[in-house]
């Protein structure tokens, strides 16, 4: 490379890798920074690079690139595919870089929407190399506990709530890690589950995926648009890569669930149906009573989550009768019917679409919006439905010695 060339990169973090004549410049950026958006233009420009890989899947591609996107959700097919945690976590992640964008007045994932526009200005195939997002937060989930989870889930909460400024300077440092693991901070780096399925498995997938879209091109250069937290590792990966067809399969599997969390649910099922008869067989005033503070307990619980998250009248009565029934069930959750009867009962406009993005940035936004407003109600009335399990069945045993 000459020094001309060498020169666009300025000070960006950069690295350089040679595979079967293809030349690969891995370019390290911070997601909402201005000067990667920059230094990305400035290189796509230069006309050196054949073809661009940018740090993307599909549907964040499309969520990019496409503003109607929001349009073709599903909210019902996504309750009844049991996605609803995932996306409001997906959102949460969206809502987090969104609010820091906004700081400096630019557009969240300026760097990859400037490498898309300045690629289909020069005529360059873009390739999209990442892992999707869904696939990566399941794998995270399913490899920590049910403690580290909750941890993980409270690391999501606390980003919303956070309203703390951040200085365009530390938004620079982001260079030195991943959008991800930085919504986590403290505890992604005391987890190597999370660490594994964030970061080192997006290293090698995007490492693979990169072989796999310029194999047998001798002589092609590809500049490669990638968080720096993943420069190190895709590179690395990238020079050991021997089977990427293989590598790509294998990390878009989904590892089995625990055995003790599929297990838990069915000992439940058993412990509180063995309850019941053990009440009724030694009378029938204390088999109601048991029966009385599972419902009420359970059903009023969860009835108190839907309250809490604004949902209609309807829907909290449904919690209060359905949750301890789903309690009874290990296949749906109390949150997958009070969504969708919230959804039902009010239905998200075109609007409430439209706006998605920008409302979920703020607290008042996910009451506010329609759509959002269901995974809310979702989250609240299960969590109050899973506490209530809990406390009703220590009450329980406490009525039964």
């Amino acid at each position: 490379m000459n020094s001309e060339h060498q020169a666009l990169f300025a000070d960006e973090p950069v690295e350089h890798v040679q595979i079967d004549g293809v030349d690969y410049a891995l370019l390290g950026t911070a997601h909402v920074s201005r000067t990667s958006a920059e230094a990305v233009r400035r290189l796509l420009e230069s006309g050196h690079y054949d073809a661009v890989a940018i740090e993307l899947c599909q549907s964040r591609y499309q969520a990019l690139t496409d503003k109607t996107a929001w349009q073709n959700l599903n909210v019902f097919t996504i309750l009844r595919e049991g996605k609803a945690g995932m996306m409001m976590a997906s959102l949460a992640l969206s809502a987090y870089q969104r609010r820091i964008a906004e700081q400096f007045g630019i557009e969240p994932g300026a760097e990859m929407k400037t490498a898309i526009e300045a690629a289909d200005q020069a005529g360059l195939p873009i390739q999209l190399i990442d892992r999707e997002i869904g696939i990566t937060l399941r794998r995270a989930s399913r490899r920590l506990s049910p403690w580290k989870r909750w941890l993980m889930i409270n690391g999501l909460i606390v980003s919303l709530f956070s309203r703390e400024e951040i200085a365009e300077e530390d938004i620079e440092r982001l260079k030195q890690g991943d959008l991800l693991t930085e919504t986590f901070t403290e505890f992604s780096e005391s987890s190597p589950e999370l660490y594994q399925a964030l970061i080192a498995e997006r290293d090698r997938f995007m490492a693979a995926r990169l072989l796999e879209e310029n194999r047998d091109q001798p002589g092609h250069r590809v500049l490669a648009v990638l968080g720096a937290g993943h420069l190190k590792g895709t590179a690395t990966a990238l020079a050991e890569e021997t089977r990427p067809a293989e590598t790509v399969a294998e990390l878009n599997q989904m590892p089995p669930p625990s055995g003790v969390l599929k297990v838990i649910p069915w000992l439940i099922l058993v412990a509180v149906l063995t309850g019941f008869g053990i009440g009724f067989s030694r009378s029938p005033e204390l088999g109601w009573s048991l029966v009385l503070t599972w419902v009420l307990i359970n059903g009023g619980l969860s009835a108190l989550g839907a309250l809490i998250a604004r949902a209609h009248p309807l829907t909290v009565l449904t919690a209060l009768l359905a949750a301890p029934l789903t309690s009874l069930n290990p296949t749906i959750g109390a949150g997958m019917v009070t969504g969708a009867v919230e959804a039902w009962l009010r239905k998200p406009r075109v609007g409430d679409f439209e706006s998605l993005r920008d409302d979920v940035t703020r607290i008042s936004g996910w009451f506010r919006n329609r759509v959002s407003h269901v995974f809310v109600v979702f989250f609240l009335s299960n969590l109050g439905s899973a506490a209530g399990t809990w406390i009703a069945g220590f009450r329980m045993v406490q009525q039964l010695l």
